[in-house]
């Protein structure tokens, strides 16, 4: 997968929003909207992160979900609830995984 790494604000040389959490007065105040559904999926889908995996309803129509989902989809990501099956009403949770490897592994640790 070939990731563009460059700084996210072109307006900003170098600005790496990660940094942020190594400053105690940012962590005080934004921690708890630090990790944001969104960019967590965003992780996935740039090859970050191997997966991510959230229990609940439909997340598909979720405002928080929703951008994060498409863009995984976008990057050929496995998207699945958290019971294998396809996303919607009759579904719940969330399973997003970089490849059908690391899905098949997730899936066969929730099943158990």
């Amino acid at each position: 997968m070939d990731v563009n790494l460059d700084p996210p604000f072109p307006s900003a040389p170098g600005f790496r929003a990660v940094d942020l959490l190594a400053r105690p007065e940012f962590v005080g105040r934004f921690r708890p909207r630090v990790v944001s559904t969104t960019l967590a999926l965003a992780w996935v889908a740039a090859g970050k992160r191997a997966a991510y995996v959230t229990d609940g309803g439909d997340l598909s129509g979720s405002v928080h979900f929703a951008a994060g989902i498409a863009v995984c989809r976008a990057a050929g990501c496995v998207v699945t609830g958290i019971d294998g099956a396809p996303l919607g009403e009759a579904g719940r949770g969330l399973v997003v995984a970089a490849d059908d490897e690391t899905h098949g592994l997730l899936m066969s640790m929730i099943k158990r």
